[in-house]
């Protein structure tokens, strides 16, 4: 499954409402750690169907990321139930990130 996108507005929809865990990844066009792991969540969303990802650009959407504290990008914030349990941030290679997944779900 390719990685969906979220907005302010469809974020409680399809993130808090979700019955599947979310790994939501809050990025912007002009930051290069944020290109480094798009790829790499394409790739791990594309071999796993425990889990949905999804981006969010900060930029055009300000009010989420506001809300639960995103200071610097990229951030990676997993979701589950309506809550948020995990959170990693800076560009980590795939394993890393895959083991940051196994460990929150």
């Amino acid at each position: 499954m390719a990685t969906l996108t979220v907005t302010d507005e469809t974020f409680e929809e399809l993130v808090l409402k979700s019955d599947k865990p979310v790994l939501v990844d809050f990025w912007a066009q002009w930051c290069g750690p944020c290109k480094m792991i798009g790829p790499i969540l394409e790739e791990i969303s594309g071999e796993r169907d425990d889990i949905i990802i999804v981006k969010m650009d900060i930029d055009e959407n300000p009010e989420t990321p506001t809300g639960f504290g995103v200071r610097s990008i990229p951030t990676m914030l997993i979701f589950k139930g309506g809550e948020s349990i995990a959170t990693t941030m800076g560009a980590k290679p795939k394993a890393q990130l895959s083991q940051w997944i196994d460990s929150a779900l």
